[in-house]
């Protein structure tokens, strides 16, 4: 295993689409964000300008796009990037203001392949606060998906494959392909998501929904038939 840098290159991998109003925003938080970063924004075909309003802003990110399907943007971003760790991070989510040095930390212990952030979703409501806590017990579970950040090892994501493309669970799949793969951690933080996604269910139906996708996927449901479901829960 090659050793680390003094400061190693850490590539974010974001994916859009149609994400034009919150990319703004989110762009500007990691040009603020300390660390040695590289960028790279795949946009999945958007019809809100989402890939040119990226290429304008001032972080000067890699644009790449169209791409469809967000495992395979996921994959392209990856491709393109040359950091020694990647972070994948959806368009409405941040990471802490100490992800760079926490992910840097975790890289000199070689028996870490990746992992994830802890979680928060932004809001002071209860559905916030419930949906947080409900994902840290899942987590001390060793389930946890794309919206808490997930990051890897870029030999460990070479030796995984990557990401497969399915029509959902892509994110899930892969985790537990490198929790199985070596040591994951889950870094402090924490990492913030938007809850937007959940807000029309509710705590009980978002936490079923969770629980029985979940569920049915491990159970071999086909991820076609499961996404289905996923569109009619939200």
């Amino acid at each position: 295993m090659r050793a680390l840098g003094p400061e190693p290159l850490v590539s974010i991998v974001v994916p859009i689409l149609e994400e034009a109003a919150g990319l703004p925003g989110l762009l500007d938080h990691l040009r603020a964000l300390p660390g040695h970063w590289e960028v790279l924004v795949v946009d999945g075909g958007s019809r809100d300008a989402g890939g040119e309003l990226a290429a304008r802003h001032a972080l000067a990110p890699s644009v790449l796009g169209p791409v469809a399907g967000r495992a395979a943007q996921l994959d392209a971003g990856a491709a393109a990037a040359h950091g020694e760790a990647l972070i994948f991070l959806h368009a409405d989510s941040r990471l802490p203001a100490a992800a760079y040095s926490s992910v840097t930390a975790a890289l000199r212990d070689p028996r870490t392949v990746g992992g994830n952030f802890a979680l928060r979703f932004d809001g002071a409501d209860r559905f916030s606060r419930v949906l947080t806590a409900w994902y840290a017990v899942q987590r001390r579970a060793g389930v946890y998906y794309g919206d808490s950040s997930v990051w890897v090892r870029r030999s460990t994501y070479a030796a995984l494959g990557g990401f497969r493309a399915l029509a959902i669970m892509d994110d899930y799949d892969f985790v537990r392909r490198m929790e199985r793969r070596g040591r994951t951690r889950c870094l402090t933080g924490p990492a913030t998501t938007s809850p937007r996604r959940w807000h029309a269910l509710g705590v009980p139906r978002t936490i079923v929904a969770w629980v029985v996708i979940r569920w049915l996927y491990l159970l071999g449901v086909p991820a076609d038939r499961l996404a289905g479901l996923y569109r009619r829960a939200r």
